[in-house]
């Protein structure tokens, strides 16, 4: 063999290798993430191409409307659960709460607008008699009414615990300036919280669609802080991008005892009940006097069109969830299945105080919130109706702004982590081992 021969064969075997070495880095993340889904009618492909394609791009649109970018929430609740509790001294843990001035009027004063025009039609009156609509809907009384109304027919629903809006604790934070990435928060007070949410799954009865839940959360908040992580920082700029070490440390098959790829499969499965939540909640947002109310009416009523286009396209998808076979049995056994997975849950939305990177807390706090919200609606015993029940009986399915903003964003988050994993095999793909 002539030195020329050698050295082309060296080369050729070399471009293999690395070949081969780029292409089993993606294999170890994605090696399970293909074909049919556990307790689903639905497929891994079916769903990228339904997100990718056609839900995403609206659902970024939408998210980036005041509306929904606007997020009233309280980041000083005490933790419940421990009291050796410190805060994160990363400057990239803080979070920037708005001023009076950078938050649309419509949103601050909606409230109570809001609550009003989803009950024009509802004449039940708290104390076993009827509201009469000509008493002045902004009275003393008539708004502490309809507050312990609201508040006692939600808690029969709910799946996770909500933040006092009106407390003087609670703030207005924009969202997209204050983008969920990573933060340097890590270590054994990260994993304090983790830990603490996997041990409540021991405490619920239907453990195995409870895990993939939990599971598919963790997982779609790693791929988020994989994908804004801060790669470079110097005087002049912060560059943030995919950091693909980061991503094999948690979903390499062989860097996590074979758990990673699994972890990935569950996103699919937590990307199904939340897609199928809004599918059943279109009647709710149907309803003529449902609006995004921030005071600006042309916007107001684009984005509203634009929601319901989001709806009817999730409410299209071929293979949704069926969400019926999750609490199987007879009623009693049932209902008792659905009381521990509510309690269980509500318990893991409290620990999102204890999270010591208020950042990392706030996203948390909505992406529970909204995973929370999209429980109520698979299983609330109220009906989802275009024009809201007048019964005495059975009120209306209610959603507080708070509810709808987390339940949007929640998905949004999830929506972004599907899109993610088509940058991650790509960027793994071209990886030289």
């Amino acid at each position: 063999m002539t030195m020329k021969s050698f050295i082309l064969l060296a080369l050729s075997l070399t471009s293999v290798h690395m070949t081969t070495a780029a292409g089993s880095a993606a294999h170890r993340c994605f090696c399970q993430v293909t074909g049919t889904l556990d307790d689903c009618a639905c497929d891994v492909e079916t769903i990228d191409r339904f997100n990718n394609k056609e839900i995403f791009p609206k659902l970024q649109k939408l998210l980036s409307s005041d509306y929904f970018r606007f997020y009233k929430v309280n980041l000083n609740n005490p933790c419940p659960f421990w009291t050796d509790h410190s805060q994160c001294g990363l400057k990239y843990c803080a979070v920037k709460p708005c001023t009076p001035g950078e938050v649309p009027e419509g949103l601050k004063s909606s409230s109570y607008k809001v609550l009003l025009s989803h009950i024009v039609y509802i004449t039940r009156f708290v104390v076993g008699g009827f509201l009469s609509l000509n008493v002045s809907p902004c009275s003393d009384e008539t708004r502490q009414a309809l507050q312990e109304w609201k508040k006692h027919d939600d808690e029969s629903d709910r799946f996770c615990m909500l933040d006092d809006v009106d407390s003087p604790e609670s703030q207005y934070v924009d969202l997209l300036l204050n983008p969920e990435r990573f933060t340097g928060y890590k270590g054994p007070e990260a994993w304090r919280i983790w830990n603490s949410i996997y041990e409540e799954n021991c405490l619920c009865v239907e453990k195995r669609a409870f895990f993939r839940l939990i599971s598919g959360l963790h997982a779609s908040i790693n791929i988020h802080l994989s994908a804004r992580y801060l790669l470079d920082e110097n005087w002049f700029e912060m560059k943030w991008g995919h950091n693909v070490s980061e991503f094999q440390l948690r979903f390499d098959k062989e860097l996590t005892e074979g758990e990673g790829p699994k972890r990935l499969r569950n996103l699919y499965f937590l990307y199904l009940i939340e897609l199928r939540a809004l599918a059943k909640i279109l009647p709710y947002f149907e309803r003529p006097a449902f609006h995004l109310y921030t005071g600006q009416p042309t916007e107001d009523n684009e984005k509203k069109k634009l929601l319901l286009e989001l709806l009817h396209m999730a409410k299209s998808f071929p293979l949704h969830f069926d969400e019926t076979a999750l609490f199987a049995g007879n009623k009693k056994e049932a209902i008792k299945l659905k009381e521990d997975f509510k309690l269980t849950f509500k318990n893991i939305s409290r620990v999102m105080d204890c999270v010591e990177c208020f950042k990392c807390r706030l996203w948390g706090k909505l992406q529970t919130q909204g995973l929370g919200t999209a429980l109520k609606i698979l299983f609330s015993e109220r009906q989802i109706e275009a024009m809201p029940n007048t019964s005495n009986t059975n009120p209306s399915f209610q959603l507080s702004r708070q509810e709808i903003v987390s339940l949007f964003n929640a998905f949004g988050r999830i929506s972004t982590s599907v899109r993610e994993l088509d940058n991650f095999r790509s960027l793994l793909s071209n990886l030289k081992q």
